[in-house]
């Protein structure tokens, strides 16, 4: 992970030093997605994204490793990453974005947003936005968002006979803490 991080942190550098840059706190993200069909509900959970916000320019970076991904059933666990993700050839997920909306980070509260961004996904780039709440408390940042992802536009391919099992469209569930990044 430290190996990750120090690649994405770069990004970030700006010439004048003066960048804060926040990163998810070790155990505090949680990206779930779940799938209503008429057959079988299927959700997942991943607890181990990395998040990396510059509250200078508002840009964000989410990577996920999509072998993190734990299933209830490792039989569904099993598919979801040799049949549909090919995580062997697209091992994750990567969001590179900006938030829309000014925050005053020196000031504790709820602000709703909208990030704007692209999301590369099973090897096709497209460009998403999303809703969702930026909290500011302390020297800690929540960060929530709930959105649809249709699995069509990731070119994520579901055989004819499981076409019941999986809905065209899989809700994605965000929520991190975020704290100042301090170099070890």
């Amino acid at each position: 992970m430290k190996k990750i991080l120090s690649l994405m942190l770069p990004l970030f550098i700006f010439q004048n030093g003066s960048a804060q840059i926040f990163k998810a706190k070790d155990g505090g993200t949680q990206i779930s997605f779940f799938s209503q069909a008429p057959l079988e509900n299927i959700e997942a959970l991943n607890k181990s994204a990395i998040i990396v916000l510059n509250s200078t320019n508002n840009d964000i970076q989410i990577r996920v490793t999509i072998q993190n991904f734990k299933f209830k059933n490792s039989l569904m666990e099993e598919h979801f990453n040799e049949n549909y993700m090919e995580s062997h050839k697209f091992p994750s997920s990567i969001f590179k974005g900006k938030i829309n909306e000014p925050i005053d980070y020196n000031k504790d509260g709820e602000n709703k947003v909208t990030v704007s961004g692209k999301m590369e996904m099973h090897g096709v780039t497209r460009d998403i936005t999303i809703n969702g709440t930026l909290t500011k408390n302390g020297s800690e940042i929540a960060i929530a968002s709930k959105f649809k992802i249709k699995v069509a536009d990731y070119n994520i391919k579901v055989p004819n006979m499981y076409i019941k099992n999986i809905a065209e469209e899989v809700e994605v569930s965000i929520n991190s803490i975020l704290e100042p990044f301090q170099k070890k």
